[in-house]
């Protein structure tokens, strides 16, 4: 154990240890992005009450969904250059700081356009992400990065899950205390907003950039100038391929969160808060399979290198498509919740397979490349969302649209070669050596 308290990354994880400022940052991180769910998703499961207090048809209902995810995308890809220059500590204090403001003011807005320019600000803290899986990478060393970037990512997104039946039941506690609907899930959002304040602080106070320290305690020179530019680390291939298996598996999860909800609602003619909880399953595969997908990776890279991995990645999406089809076609609850399991699994091993990738592809701009993979994931939800607003396209027919997508994107994947050989990390020695 004697691992935790030294200052290199670590190569195993200690999964119920808090000692040395890996661990600890480790939990600390992918709570804060588990927290930050509660704010970019939390209107999600409350939008059959704010559809009916704003009187808002499907094309906005719709556009709600777009929004949630558009901002994300470009706040992605500054966040990622970000954490390579300010570092992972400043720049995720500051973006809870900044984005539970909207969380917490949501409830001012009265009509739609003013609902909407809200859930475009709030799609901000989807960035969040790039911060956890960049943190964790500098903390772990390239045997383990799979692996925990995988369960960091993994329980964090278990907030979208968790997100789905806590706020319907928050909301639920406010009207008990004799408010309205049309108040309290108002009232509910403020929850979030505190939260992730809290967390703002807590990132500041016991988190590190680096095991070395933070960036502005050592000497990053020789990193610096061993950084990689944008655009440089953005024309490889690989890059590019990872974000389009990105957005057909994050982009189809933040999706599904936006919409599971409502479309239990409205199928299954039931309360928010049932339809809440089947959502909530969805999510709470996160606990586990993002992080089997990790695991997986990272036995099948130890033994068939990056060309093993890019393989497990394309059967998943391909397995992810096939069961998207099924569910599409589900004609009751409980085809329908048990096709959601099947797909689910495969579609969070990828989300923790692609990361299990990407910090190999160029590891002096793994921020960078962190960000665009992870825009494209926003990028896939975003162009899923217009399916869903469509007054021509029922909820089961987008879903076979993406379905046939996704199983197709697998099957090319097949075809691209991960296997370059660039495994040396590079900034992570010349910090030790510091």
């Amino acid at each position: 154990m004697s691992q935790l308290i030294s200052n290199q990354p670590l190569s195993k994880l200690h999964i119920f240890s808090t000692k040395g400022v890996q661990m600890r940052t480790f939990h600390i991180t992918w709570l804060t992005f588990f927290v930050c769910f509660f704010g970019w998703f939390g209107l999600a499961p409350l939008m059959p009450a704010i559809r009916a207090d704003l009187g808002l048809t499907k094309p906005q209902v719709g556009n709600t969904i777009i929004a949630a995810v558009s901002a994300t995308i470009f706040a992605r890809l500054i966040i990622g250059k970000l954490c390579d220059s300010w570092g992972p500590r400043k720049t995720y204090t500051a973006l809870l700081l900044i984005g539970a403001l909207p969380v917490m003011l949501v409830g001012l807005a009265h009509d739609y356009t003013t609902f909407l320019l809200f859930r475009l600000a709030i799609g901000v803290i989807g960035a969040s992400f790039v911060i956890t899986q960049f943190h964790t990478s500098t903390m772990f060393a390239p045997n383990i990065k799979g692996t925990a970037n995988a369960v960091a990512g993994g329980w964090g997104n278990l907030g979208g899950g968790i997100t789905q039946l806590a706020m319907p039941l928050i909301m639920a506690t406010i009207v008990g205390f004799g408010f309205v609907k049309a108040d309290a899930w108002r009232l509910a959002m403020v929850v979030p907003g505190v939260l992730m304040l809290i967390m703002a602080f807590v990132y500041w106070k016991y988190t590190k950039d680096t095991p070395a320290g933070n960036y502005d305690e050592i000497n990053r020179t020789a990193v610096s100038k061993s950084e990689v530019s944008f655009w440089k680390a953005c024309s490889d291939v690989r890059v590019w391929a990872l974000a389009l298996a990105y957005a057909c598996c994050f982009g189809m999860e933040i999706t599904f969160d936006g919409v599971a909800a409502l479309y239990f609602f409205d199928n299954f003619k039931m309360e928010e808060t049932e339809a809440g909880f089947w959502a909530m399953l969805f999510g709470f595969m996160n606990i586990f399979a993002r992080a089997v997908g990790g695991i997986v990776a990272d036995k099948v890279g130890q033994k068939y290198g990056m060309r093993g991995k890019g393989i497990l990645l394309a059967s998943m999406l391909l397995l992810e498509g096939l069961g998207i089809l099924l569910f599409a076609q589900a004609g009751n609850l409980t085809m329908a919740v048990v096709s959601m399991l099947g797909f689910a699994m495969f579609l969070k091993m990828a989300n923790g397979g692609t990361y299990a990738i990407v910090p190999f592809v160029n590891p002096k701009a793994v921020g960078v490349i962190s960000g665009v993979v992870g825009a494209g994931g926003n990028v896939g939800g975003m162009l899923m969302g217009f399916l869903f607003k469509s007054q021509s396209i029922t909820y089961g027919q987008a879903f076979m649209y993406i379905g046939g997508l996704v199983a197709t994107v697998g099957l090319l994947l097949f075809l691209v070669n991960f296997g370059k050989t660039i495994t040396i990390e590079q900034p992570e020695a010349e910090l030790q050596a510091v």
